[in-house]
C-alpha cells in the first residue's frame, strides 16, 4: 500500500513538471503575438509615410537623398529595444530554440512589408526609382524581380534579379557594416552583378513598375536576434 502511494505521488509530480516544462500556447498563439510586435514595429516607421520625392536629371531619377532619409527615418522611429524585450519574452513563454524565434519572425517581418505607394508619394509616373544601397537594404526578398533595370543614361541593361549582400569591417570603428547589393540578367541572360559597391543613382526601376510592389520591410538585426543564446 506504501509503496503504491509513493508510486502516485510521484507519478503526480512527474506530471506536473511535465506539465510546467511544456511549452504553452498553440502555434496560431505564437504567431499571433509575434505579429502583434512586428504590427506596431511597422506602425511606429510608417508614422511619417508616404515620403514626398521628387526627380532630376534625364531621364528622371528620383533624389537618392530623399529616398535614403525616409527610409532609415522610418527605421529610427521602431523602439527596437522595446520589440526585442517583448520577443524575449514570447521566447521564455513558449520555449523556443533562437532559430525557431529567427524564422517566425523573418516570416512575420516579410508578411508585413508595406508597398512602396504606401512609402513613397511620387507624381512623375514616368520616374526611375534609384536601386540605391539604402533601398536595397530595406527590399523584401523576390520583389521587384524581372522589372528592367535602366543605367543612369537611360539604357536599358537588364532586368532585375535580386539583391545580395557582404559585410565590410570599418578602419577606425572595427565594426561590421551590411552594404546590400543587386544583381541583374543582360540581354543574352547572364547574371551581372551592379559594377559599384556604392549604388547611388547609378541605376534604377521604373516607378510606375515598381510601386505597388512590396519595397519597405523592417531589418531583423535590429532586433539583436543574433544575440539569442540556443
Amino acid at each position: 500500500m506504501r509503496a503504491s502511494l509513493q508510486s502516485l505521488i510521484l507519478g503526480s509530480v512527474l506530471l506536473i513538471c511535465c506539465a510546467s516544462l511544456a511549452p504553452s500556447g498553440t502555434p496560431e498563439d505564437l504567431k499571433a503575438k509575434i505579429d502583434a510586435v512586428v504590427s506596431a514595429a511597422y506602425q511606429s516607421a510608417s508614422a511619417g509615410f508616404p515620403c514626398r520625392l521628387k526627380a532630376g536629371g534625364k531621364p528622371k531619377m528620383l533624389h537618392w537623398q530623399d529616398v535614403e532619409k525616409c527610409l532609415y527615418n522610418a527605421e529610427e522611429r521602431v523602439d527596437w529595444e522595446d520589440s526585442y524585450r517583448e520577443l524575449q519574452q514570447i521566447r521564455e513563454e513558449f520555449r523556443l530554440q533562437a532559430i525557431d524565434l529567427t524564422s517566425a519572425v523573418e516570416s512575420s517581418l516579410s508578411a508585413h512589408a508595406l508597398p512602396y505607394d504606401k512609402v513613397f508619394l511620387v507624381t512623375e509616373s514616368e520616374a526611375l526609382l534609384p536601386l540605391s544601397n539604402s533601398l536595397l537594404r530595406f527590399l523584401p526578398e523576390n520583389s521587384l524581380l524581372d522589372l528592367p533595370v535602366y543605367d543612369k543614361s537611360g539604357a536599358r541593361v537588364g532586368t532585375f534579379a535580386g539583391v545580395y549582400s557582404f559585410e565590410k569591417v570599418g578602419q577606425i570603428s572595427g565594426m561590421r557594416n551590411r552594404h546590400a547589393l543587386f544583381q541583374y540578367t543582360d540581354s543574352r541572360g547572364n547574371m551581372q552583378a551592379a559594377p559599384d559597391k556604392l549604388l547611388l543613382d547609378s541605376f534604377g526601376v521604373p516607378w510606375k513598375d515598381a510601386l505597388s510592389a512590396s519595397g519597405f520591410r523592417l531589418p531583423s538585426d535590429r532586433l539583436f536576434l543574433r544575440k539569442h543564446s540556443p
